[in-house]
């Protein structure tokens, strides 16, 4: 038998569970690509806006549909995960939070203000 069949292989997705630190890391660079596209969208309102009522009707009757506010809620949760994500490298450059039980409870609480943060936007933009 050879050395290259003698060696172990290399553990990948389907054997191995991310942490949720690890997790959370590959999510908060998936907003950053999402951010980044609803950005255009928002590129979009910006110069309909600017191009006159009847250009911003149109896009009005766009983003009344159910689906783009669904996203556009989805757009400001992933802001608000984003912004959590940083808060926590924030205080990982202080050299801070790098113990196992408080890099999971710090998981915990980014994921949970993220949440808050989006339902009390959701009420205070409904109220309207």
């Amino acid at each position: 038998m050879s050395a290259q069949q003698q060696r172990p292989l290399s553990p990948h997705l389907q054997v191995y569970k991310l942490p949720l630190t690890g997790i959370l890391s590959i999510t908060h660079r998936i907003t950053g690509v999402l951010l980044s596209l609803g950005l255009l969208y928002i590129v979009y309102l910006l110069s309909a806006l600017a191009s006159g009522p009847e250009a911003y009707a149109s896009v009005q009757a766009f983003a009344a549909s159910w689906w783009m506010r669904l996203l556009s809620w989805g757009f400001i949760y992933a802001l608000f995960f984003h912004l959590c994500h940083g808060v926590r490298h924030l205080i990982w450059d202080a050299g801070q939070g790098f113990e196992l039980e408080t890099l999971n409870r710090y998981a915990w609480i980014e994921l949970a203000a993220s949440l808050v943060l989006t339902l009390v936007s959701f009420v205070l933009l409904s109220a309207d």
